[in-house]
């Protein structure tokens, strides 16, 4: 059995406060892309998890304590698996990016196991040992409205370009820096596709600032992303480093490819599309 894991993107992050257990309290417009890592899954006779990573971003990840071994711990500690398995993930998605892979891979590992049906005391347990992202991941596209609720939006289809400029942000240390707060960002379902895009581009990701003034390529990138023809907004997304365009079609997503990878060769490039 062979999953596809899909990423994240936040299209918009609002950080409104610090709560008293240590997390922030943030709302965020976002949606999966198909990017996505590739999970294959057997059953072995070893009474042990395996997890192995391959692929071009697996050598950044613990092999020893991660999602995926935790997940399955939790699952077999709930008794929704009593086996144990060899996972082998083929890691496709850039490793501290703000794309979410490593929660993502819970996520798909989840809702294969459970068959899609996980009730709360279980999600639970497993959101407050993967993180408070994991809910995201239930929702092609939605808008968080606290670490608790997410309400659902119209669907509308985007194109992206994604850089991946070989910057590792720590979503830890990142929030750390976090000294301002934002007012709550306004919900709107909007089943327009042009005012909802427009909503958008006048919106913000309130670490990525943060990011920029650590890491200025950042800001260099995101200004070069939004010049190119089609854009419509260019971000960062999740905690960074992973920045990216909303374009008006996949063939002006890709021309701009194009022109950014002639100007940074070594940086991973993609154009991505909501699932």
């Amino acid at each position: 059995m062979i999953l596809k894991s899909f990423s994240k993107i936040n299209l918009s992050i609002n950080v409104a406060r610090k709560l008293k257990n240590g997390l922030h309290d943030i709302h965020s417009y976002f949606c999966l892309v198909d990017v996505f890592d590739e999970i294959k899954i057997v059953k072995n006779n070893k009474k042990k998890d395996y997890v192995i990573f391959n692929g071009k971003f697996a050598k950044n990840i613990q092999k020893t304590n991660n999602s995926v071994l935790n997940t399955l711990k939790i699952l077999r500690n709930k008794k929704v698996i009593s086996d144990y398995y060899s996972i082998i993930i083929k890691k496709k998605i850039p490793v501290y990016g703000g794309l979410g892979g490593g929660t993502s891979n819970a996520a798909c590992l989840i809702k294969y196991f459970t068959k899609g049906r996980v009730n709360k005391n279980l999600f639970f347990s497993l959101e407050k040992i993967i993180g408070s992202d994991l809910r995201l991941f239930f929702y092609n596209q939605g808008y968080l409205k606290n670490l608790k609720i997410i309400k659902k939006i119209t669907k509308h289809n985007l194109n992206f370009l994604l850089v991946f400029p070989n910057i590792k942000c720590s979503t830890t240390k990142i929030y750390a820096k976090v000294k301002k707060f934002s007012r709550k960002s306004k919900f709107s379902k909007m089943s327009s596709k042009k005012k909802f895009i427009n909503f958008l581009a006048h919106e913000n990701n309130d670490l990525q600032s943060i990011v920029e003034n650590k890491h200025p390529p950042i800001r260099n990138l995101i200004n070069e992303i939004s010049t190119k023809n089609g854009c419509y907004f260019s971000r960062m997304t999740g905690s960074g480093s992973v920045c990216y365009g909303v374009f008006r079609s996949d063939n002006s997503a890709k021309l701009a490819l194009k022109k950014i990878k002639y100007n940074h060769p070594k940086y991973w490039l993609t154009v991505a599309k909501t699932i």
